[in-house]
């Protein structure tokens, strides 16, 4: 059973910019809806946290009996990070690599998601599908430098 979490055609749901306030400020990104794609864009830099993120606003999401999520995306050869907020505040995320420069249908199972906080990976209960109200996608991936990723379609399974 294939359960929608987003779908770029669609109204979207409200995602908002958040960069690397607590370490200096000095990434910079953002999302918007081009031509039925959200495009997340930037530029991080190191020397001031190096993470740029887009969140959504909270909404239920229902993924109680699924164990996959399938991003349809289009990287640049930079590693990504999508995260799930669950109903406690408690950010759980999962690195993934999405082909760079086509368009390609990216899996990550659920067990994937670990706690992390600051990009740090804490040791904590694991993710329940039932309580996530909230996803969003970063890049923190160590490197300096522009990033785009192109995301037009997110679905469970």
């Amino acid at each position: 059973m294939r359960h929608l979490i987003f779908d770029a055609g669609t109204p979207e749901p409200a995602w908002h910019n958040v960069n690397d306030n607590v370490m200096g400020r000095r990434s910079q990104g953002g999302c918007q809806i081009q031509h039925g794609t959200l495009v997340f864009a930037g530029l991080t830099n190191t020397q001031g946290g190096g993470s740029s993120s887009i969140p959504t606003c909270p909404v239920t999401l229902g993924l109680n009996d699924h164990t996959l999520v399938f991003l349809r995306a289009r990287g640049d050869g930079r590693r990504y990070i999508f995260r799930f907020e669950d109903d406690r505040g408690t950010a759980y995320s999962a690195d993934f690599d999405p082909p760079a420069e086509t368009w390609g249908r990216v899996p990550v199972t659920l067990t994937a998601f670990r706690l992390r906080f600051r990009g740090r990976w804490l040791t904590g209960p694991p993710l329940d599908p039932a309580r996530v109200i909230a996803h969003g996608l970063m890049c923190f991936d160590g490197r300096d430098g522009p990033f785009r990723l192109a995301v037009d379609r997110i679905e469970a399974c």
